[in-house]
């Protein structure tokens, strides 16, 4: 599995080491640059040139962590219960599965694209930690692990906009695209 590029992407020499280095190691691909660089399509391209689905989550200031594991309705439980709903039997009818969730039960291989992370508060990146290392989170409210079944591709981008915590850059592979210059561009 083996990324070169594709007819809509022209993937420096560099660029392509990295991806086929994260891919190899296993290891979130992390790339930063200005906005329009490419970062997002870079995810796009690789999911067409490998073959595989590609899950995207775009972050926003607003966005959690825990967003993109599973969000527990509560309030919607408890409404039905006061209304006599079957449905209140079973907690997962409460249970809107995240992004990760969905890229973890994917079967097969597929590409997670984790968008503009340094949009996100400062302890966003710490938070999934645990979950990108070891490709796993537990549902509390059903007792159950949620583990890849193929560990999935994952790429986060950055505009720079924030420094990201050190720990976090330690568990990824890193690459900075530049603007391209004449060459590239040819």
């Amino acid at each position: 599995m083996r990324f070169e590029g594709s007819k809509n992407y022209v993937a420096t020499d560099d660029l392509r080491i990295a991806v086929n280095a994260a891919v190899a190691l296993e290891r979130p691909l992390l790339v930063k640059g200005e906005p329009g660089t490419g970062k997002t399509v870079l995810a796009i391209e690789v999911a067409k040139a490998l073959g595989l689905p590609l899950i995207e989550w775009h972050i926003k200031s607003t966005t959690k962590a825990v967003q993109g594991l599973y969000e527990y309705d509560a309030v919607s439980r408890l409404r039905d219960s006061q209304l006599g709903d079957e449905r209140v039997k079973d907690v997962r009818n409460y249970i809107k599965k995240g992004k990760l969730w969905e890229a973890f039960a994917h079967e097969g291989k597929c590409v997670l694209l984790i968008d503009e992370i340094d949009k996100a508060d400062i302890e966003f990146p710490n938070d999934l930690l645990q979950e990108l290392d070891r490709m796993e989170f537990f549902v509390y409210e059903t007792g159950e692990t949620v583990k890849a079944k193929d560990r999935p591709i994952v790429i986060i981008t950055s505009n720079n906009e924030k420094e990201l915590p050190d720990a976090f850059l330690r568990r990824c592979f890193f690459h900075y695209i530049e603007f391209p210059d004449d060459e590239t561009r040819k």
